[in-house]
C-alpha cells in the first residue's frame, strides 16, 4: 500500500481529548506515613479511556509520523501495546497490523486481549518466536513486512519505545518536576521510564520496576536515550527484584496485594504492571529505602482489562 492508498485519518489526535496533565493526587496510606513518607498517584490511567496512560504518551508522535499509513507493530499474547495500537487505528481511521509473538496461537481461540485487537480493525500475524526475536534484524523485518503485505507500512518497535516516543514521555517527567523526590514508573521495553527521566529535571529521581526478568532493561534505557536526546538524561535508577517471575505473572500474593490497595484507596490496580510498581514502593518503604520527609509519586500507567 502506498501513501495516496492510505485512508485519510477520521480524526486528528487532539480530537481525541486527552485529559492531559494527568491529575496528581495525594492518597494516605499508613504503610508510608509511617516511615514519614508521602505517595502521590499520578493518574495516567485517566488520560484516554482507550488509548491509556504511557500508551497515549508514546503512541502519539508515532501516529502523527505514520501521516495516515499502515502502522505495523508487535506484542506478544496479552500486549497492552497492541491493545492500544489497536483502539487508535480504529478511532483515527488507521489500518494496524499486530504481528504476534508465538506461530502456535494461529490455531487457537482468540483470548481476550487478542480479540479486543482484532474487533477493533487490527490485523493478527503469528510468527514463531525465533522469527520474532530477530525482528530488528533488516532482513527478517523485510520478510514480515511482506508477509504481511505492509511492505509500506509505519513500523512501530515492541512496547511502542523508539525516539518518538521517548521524547513523548519526556512531557510526563515535566508535568510532575519539582514535585516529588522519588518519581516511579513500571517498565516494560524501558521508553517510559527514559522519557520521564529526561524531563524530571535536577532533583527528582526517577525508579523504573521492570516487570521482566532479564536485567537487561538498563542497557535498554540508555539507548533509547541515546536515540531520543544523543546522550544520557536525567538521574534513574532499577529495582529488579519485583517481577513476580516475568512478563504477565500474577501470583496470588501479588493479586492479593492489589485487592487490598484497591479496597483502601477506591483505584483500580492493573495486574501486570501497576501492581508490581506498588506492591515495589510499599517493600521499599518498609526497608526504609525513602528517606522521612520525601515525597514519592508512582505512576499509574494502566488499569484493569477487560
Amino acid at each position: 500500500m502506498t501513501g495516496s492508498d492510505a485512508p485519510a485519518p477520521r480524526a486528528a489526535l487532539a480530537d481525541l481529548r486527552p485529559r492531559l496533565p494527568s491529575p496528581l493526587r495525594e492518597v494516605a496510606d499508613g504503610r508510608f506515613e509511617r516511615r514519614g513518607v508521602r505517595l502521590l498517584l499520578k493518574r495516567d490511567d485517566l488520560i484516554h479511556p482507550e488509548l491509556i496512560g504511557n500508551k497515549w504518551r508514546k503512541l502519539a508522535p508515532n501516529l502523527a509520523g505514520a501521516a495516515g499509513r499502515t502502522v505495523l507493530t508487535f506484542g506478544g499474547a496479552y500486549s497492552n501495546h497492541l491493545r492500544a495500537t489497536a483502539a487508535a487505528g480504529r478511532l483515527l481511521g488507521l489500518r494496524t497490523v499486530g504481528v504476534v509473538r508465538g506461530q502456535e496461537l494461529a490455531d487457537r481461540p482468540l483470548n481476550p486481549s487478542l480479540a479486543r485487537c482484532a474487533a477493533d480493525g487490527m490485523r493478527l500475524r503469528f510468527v514463531d518466536r525465533s522469527t520474532y526475536r530477530r525482528k530488528t534484524e533488516p532482513e527478517t523485518l523485510a520478510a514480515v513486512l511482506r508477509a504481511a503485505d505492509a511492505e509500506d507500512a509505519y513500523v512501530v518497535p515492541e512496547g511502542g519505545s523508539n525516539p518518538a516516543a521517548v521524547r513523548g514521555c519526556r512531557a510526563l517527567g515535566e508535568e510532575l518536576a519539582g514535585r516529588a523526590d522519588v518519581v516511579a514508573v513500571a517498565c516494560g521495553t524501558g521508553g517510559t521510564l527514559a522519557g520521564l527521566a529526561a524531563g524530571l529535571g535536577g532533583g527528582t529521581r526517577a525508579l523504573g520496576v521492570p516487570v521482566l526478568r532479564g536485567g537487561f532493561l538498563a542497557e535498554d534505557v540508555r539507548t533509547l536515550q541515546s536515540g531520543a536526546f544523543g546522550g544520557p538524561r536525567g538521574d534513574w535508577s532499577l529495582d529488579d527484584r519485583f517481577h513476580f517471575g516475568g512478563y504477565a505473572r500474577v501470583t496470588p500474593e501479588l493479586d492479593a496485594f492489589a485487592e487490598d490497595f484497591e479496597q483502601r484507596h477506591g483505584i483500580p490496580v492493573e495486574r501486570l504492571y501497576v501492581a508490581k510498581l506498588l506492591y515495589a514502593l510499599v517493600a521499599l518503604a518498609g526497608e526504609d529505602a525513602f528517606p522521612r520527609g520525601s515525597t514519592v509519586a508512582a505512576v499509574i500507567t494502566g488499569r484493569p482489562f477487560p
